[in-house]
């Protein structure tokens, strides 16, 4: 098939409405772009930038045509979309990422098989159907493992770490029904990410490696350059991140979330088929960012360069540093050289909501941490 580049002026159509659809529509606005996003919601992040946004049900099929008549091209911005939505698009606009790609990343099964079968490094991994069979799998895992549903997980949720000791029998009854998948527990000594990027001419290019740290299963602050990690192992990991993108056949963007254990094996842990949390510090710190990667993969334009400019750390911005309903102190935060604030327009605060996110750069990585949690930590004084 015969690709022609969608230039300036074509109109981007976007699944779902989010902070990461937001960041998009900024990044393809001021390529001269137009966007228009879908999503059940209404008055949402990227719904307060786009040019329309469609308020329907990913399964209204009516509402979906009318919507493909009125876009170019059709991305993502979650993965956990029905493929059938993507199926019934594709039948009149290009998108991409394609259907076959959520598939894989909406079940934990597919996705650790797809990987495994094209020789990708996974922590050990079997199908649950009963407590005998995580009762076995568990002792062949050294008796430590996490138990997680299959489908639909995303920060922690719908997961349970096993370390001995625990009712099994009861744990079990809560989850049975469910398709499971029991992981063997990883002794790792650091958490990053690559992102890597693809259009459909074949070019393909991805960032350096970001080190991550969780909070409570949920992102907490991003590193980047992962200067703690040896050269040769970050060279590894961005060759991991591309082939897991030609595995799985993907245009676009996709995030590749790798363990690093304490012997210096690197082992994939999750992939993410578009801009990712990790990347949201390339806004500031790169010279081209993942949501504009994003816009020039889909519309099949030359990629961008993916060197950062100065080391970088980003903070997210949860709903818990709203006290008693109070704002933040963000005055704190604009008066901090060498910190850019982000928020995402969303209207409640809730504990554990990613409400915005903040970068710091510095002449080292360190110095940039150090300033992203100090500025954070300022938002809560008064």
């Amino acid at each position: 098939m015969t690709h022609q580049p969608l230039l300036p002026g074509a109109t981007l159509g976007v699944l779902g409405s989010g902070q990461l659809g937001r960041m998009f529509a900024m990044s393809a606005r001021r390529l001269g772009y137009r966007v228009q996003v879908y999503s059940p919601d209404s008055d949402t992040p990227a719904g307060q930038l786009a040019d329309r946004e469609w308020t329907a049900d990913y399964d209204d099929l009516d509402s979906l045509s009318a919507f493909a008549a009125e876009v170019d091209v059709v991305t993502v911005e979650f993965e956990n979309i029905p493929s059938l939505t993507l199926e019934h698009l594709e039948q009149f606009v290009p998108v991409r990422p394609g259907p076959h790609v959520l598939h894989a990343a909406q079940n934990r099964l597919r996705e650790k098989t797809a990987l495994q079968n094209s020789g990708l490094p996974t922590a050990p991994f079997a199908a649950i159907s009963s407590e005998a069979e995580l009762r076995s799998h568990l002792e062949e895992f050294g008796g430590r493992g996490v138990l997680k549903t299959a489908a639909w997980g995303y920060d922690g949720k719908g997961q349970q770490i096993l370390s001995g000791g625990e009712d099994l029998p009861a744990i079990w009854s809560e989850v049975a029904g469910q398709e499971m998948i029991l992981e063997g527990f990883i002794d790792f000594q650091h958490e990053l990410s690559v992102i890597a990027c693809r259009n459909p001419a074949g070019e393909t290019v991805c960032y350096d490696p970001i080190l991550n740290d969780h909070r409570n299963h949920i992102l907490d602050l991003s590193i980047c350059p992962a200067e703690p990690i040896p050269a040769a192992i970050r060279r590894e990991a961005r060759e991991i991140g591309m082939q897991v993108m030609s595995s799985l056949d993907v245009l676009g963007v996709l995030c590749v979330e790798m363990f690093l254990t304490r012997d210096g094996r690197l082992l994939i842990n999750e992939v993410a088929p578009r801009p990712h949390n990790s990347g949201h510090l390339t806004l500031d710190a790169h010279h081209v960012s993942q949501f504009e990667q994003q816009v020039r993969t889909i519309c099949d334009l030359p990629l961008g360069t993916t060197e950062f400019c100065q080391p970088a750390a980003m903070a997210n911005l949860l709903g818990d540093l709203w006290i008693n309903g109070r704002q933040p102190n963000w005055s704190n935060v604009l008066a901090m050289p060498g910190v850019t604030l982000h928020l995402y327009g969303k209207e409640e605060a809730k504990p554990g909501r990613k409400m915005g996110h903040l970068t710091a750069l510095g002449d080292t990585p360190q110095e940039a941490a150090r300033l992203a949690l100090a500025a954070r930590e300022s938002l809560t004084r008064d």
